[in-house]
């Protein structure tokens, strides 16, 4: 991608209520969100009825004013208003890389920020969320890494940056308008900030509502987790989320993934290929992928080919092969593109299928592994200034 490529960017303010100290709804499951009704007084003969009608208007009209629910009673949506929020991330900023990729950086509650990317494609629309700030595993090709975890995200901030993607994008159904089934965030992948499966429980009950066929209604097979290797929850993603899985595999010898992988001390190779063996079976998932950032020098031997193609071996599997996106200070180079391509051929006559991942939003530092809040940029730009500053006056 030309490094002059144009790059849009809006700086948005979206109005926000106060913080009132109300119940936010986005994100509570079907039975968070009956258990709720009933807490105000909801009659229980109801509550079926009035989960039905919330949750329609919430996630398939993307209302956020109670007094826009006109199948509801006047008094009733007084009391929902009393006791209730309709809250989402707020929009700090977004950026639309020359390739249609945009970027958005988004303010939670405690002024921490998160990004979530959404990918355009040709037959689909993918959007990457972020399950935690920062991120606790500092892999070292990852920009993401250097940022601390700072803490989980709940529920209602996961489903938010869906919410968030899809009012940007205008998918919301207009009442009274012709059906449009296209999908422009057809696919969801948890491969943003932070660690999903050190986040299970926010994660499986923000894809309960994301999958829930009357609202969002993204199918388990359009959702992708990508996890580093949590071994003790791989399973039971299979059997609480059912979703396609990924791995961030990377290396072929445990003294490499050591390297690039830390948590691959605590669970290494062996350990983790173990558990994903069991996982398409759990899920009834066709496939894993595999995700492999091509590093130069690193693990990008022909010797690294053939070793994987054989680790995997018995594994229904794909091969994401990922020509790594380079950051400031990264300790690490992009594979040539003849030894990525050599890489893949070896996978491919192995019977594998190995494509590789074009680079998308480069230029806005939108790409995989380039994920870090704004915020923290700009802290250790400070940081890095201040310490030239000390060092300078010594001499």
């Amino acid at each position: 991608m030309s490094a002059t490529a144009p790059i849009t960017q809006d700086v948005l303010t979206i109005r926000r209520a106060p913080q009132t100290g109300k119940r936010n709804l986005i994100g509570l499951t079907r039975p968070q969100l009956a258990a709720a009704l009933r807490e105000i007084g909801t009659p229980e003969r109801q509550v079926k009825m009035r989960v039905g009608q919330v949750w329609q208007w919430l996630y398939h009209w993307g209302v956020r004013d109670f007094a826009a629910m006109t199948n509801l009673a006047k008094d009733y949506r007084a009391l929902l208003a009393e006791h209730f929020a309709i809250d989402l991330p707020q929009v700090v900023s977004r950026q639309v890389s020359a390739d249609g990729t945009r970027k958005y950086l988004l303010r939670i509650a405690g002024g921490h920020e998160v990004e979530t990317v959404y990918i355009p494609e040709e037959n689909r629309g993918t959007l990457c969320v972020s399950s935690q700030v920062g991120c606790t595993l500092t892999c070292s090709f990852c920009h993401t890494g250097t940022q601390k975890l700072v803490r989980n995200l709940d529920a209602a901030e996961i489903v938010g940056q869906l919410m968030v993607a899809r009012d940007d994008l205008g998918e919301w159904p207009v009442p009274g308008a012709p059906k449009d089934e296209t999908r422009l965030v057809s696919n969801l992948v948890l491969m943003g900030m932070g660690e999903p499966l050190y986040n299970f429980e926010n994660v499986r009950d923000a894809m309960q509502v994301v999958m829930d066929g009357e609202g969002l209604t993204l199918s388990r097979r359009r959702i992708t987790l990508s996890t580093s290797g949590v071994v003790p929850e791989i399973a039971r993603t299979a059997q609480e989320i059912g979703c396609l899985l990924a791995v961030s595999f990377h290396a072929t010898t445990d003294a490499v993934r050591d390297k690039l992988v830390p948590i691959n001390k605590r669970w290494n190779i062996r350990a983790l290929l173990d558990a994903l063996r069991e996982y398409p079976r759990l899920s009834n998932s066709e496939r894993i992928t595999f995700e492999y950032v091509m590093l130069k020098g690193v693990n990008d031997s022909d010797d690294d080919a053939r070793r994987l193609v054989r680790l995997i071996a018995g594994i229904p599997a794909k091969i994401n092969l990922i020509p790594f996106n380079e950051w400031p200070g990264a300790p690490y180079e992009r594979s040539d593109w003849a030894r990525i391509e050599a890489f893949a051929d070896i996978v491919h006559k192995a019977g594998y299928a190995s494509p590789i991942r074009t680079p998308r939003g480069e230029d806005i530092m939108a790409a995989c592994g380039q994920l870090k809040s704004e915020t923290e940029r700009a802290r250790k730009s400070r940081a890095e200034i201040a310490a030239e500053v000390a060092g300078g006056a010594g001499h």
